[in-house]
């Protein structure tokens, strides 16, 4: 069965590489959603079903798989920061503080029934003054990551801890897209 990774993130392909997944990836061109008053889980989930189905219109005989992570600080979501200057304010925020990552995965089926699902992951960030925020962006790219940061890229300067998936974080919880892919038939080889 031919699986599809609707995401051009260079972490859910070394995340779904790593479980030993055979797939595909096909970028999705579904714009985001921002409506933080669908909730945490209900936003995640709502963007991870645009951007599967996007794909899967195009490919109805593959599984397609979607994903949406947000860090939600006080029930609000903080997406990709703009420029530099709005991840020195992200960052600025969550300093000291808990937070949430939610990913929302969709998982597009041949024949049309579409899964969705999310994680979630309580993140404690360090107390961060500013110069311990620009020694952490001169070796990131936070650009590209929901909430400025990257718990794979040098996590160890502002993470104090977390509570739930480290994969989450980092973009897709893999046990839930794999239990999803052997519920619908796929054989998955564990490692």
């Amino acid at each position: 069965m031919r699986v599809i990774l609707a995401s051009g993130s260079p972490r859910r392909r070394e995340l779904l590489e790593a479980a030993g997944l055979s797939f595909e990836v096909i970028p999705s061109p579904a714009e985001e959603i921002h409506d933080a008053s669908l909730g945490m889980e209900g936003l995640c989930e709502e963007n991870a079903r645009l951007k599967a189905i996007a794909v899967a219109a195009h490919h109805p005989e593959a599984v397609v798989i979607g994903a949406d992570t947000l860090v939600f600080l006080d029930g609000q979501p903080l997406g990709k920061p703009k420029d530099m200057a709005e991840a020195v304010r992200m960052l600025r925020s969550l300093s000291g503080f808990v937070h949430n990552v939610c990913t929302g995965v969709c998982i597009c089926e041949p024949g049309g029934k579409i899964r969705t699902q999310h994680a979630v992951t309580e993140v404690v960030f360090r107390t961060l003054d500013d110069v311990m925020i620009y020694e952490y962006l001169a070796k990131t790219s936070p650009l590209d990551k929901a909430g400025a940061y990257g718990i794979q890229d040098h996590g160890e300067m502002i993470v104090e801890r977390i509570s739930g998936g480290y994969d989450n974080v980092m973009g897709l919880p893999v046990g839930l897209v794999l239990k999803a892919l052997e519920e619908i038939g796929l054989p998955i080889a564990r490692r």
